[in-house]
């Protein structure tokens, strides 16, 4: 069974950053591409963004500019480095690795809130 694990999830003001964190098994890790979406409460969840194994990121337009992600091969690790957050970036994002043809994810990791006050 594949497990990714986030971290890095909490509570700041609206301004601020928060940097989250993914560790991806390694069978998966160097091949996969990945990626990081989101799901406020009553809305569906959302694309925030995803990388390929090669580094090639895309954004979702909601957070283009602010949210920056990035790959460390040598820790199995993804990244989601978010800026100049807003309150409506509190949200439970979740990581996702090895994204099909189909464009779904096969992995999810579990989840991690950030919550942004005002």
């Amino acid at each position: 069974q594949v497990q990714l694990v986030e971290s890095g999830g909490g509570s700041v003001q609206a301004g601020g950053s928060l940097k989250l964190s993914c560790v991806v098994p390694d069978n998966i890790f160097k091949i996969c591409p990945m990626g990081w979406y989101r799901q406020a409460p009553g809305k569906e969840r959302e694309l925030v963004s995803i990388i390929s194994s090669n580094g090639f990121t895309t954004y979702g337009d909601s957070v283009k500019g602010r949210f920056t992600i990035s790959r460390d091969n040598a820790k199995n690790r993804l990244y989601l480095q978010m800026s100049s957050l807003k309150t409506e970036d509190t949200a439970v994002y979740y990581c996702a690795a090895c994204r099909r043809a189909s464009g779904a994810f096969a992995y999810w990791g579990q989840g991690t809130q950030v919550t942004i006050s005002s």
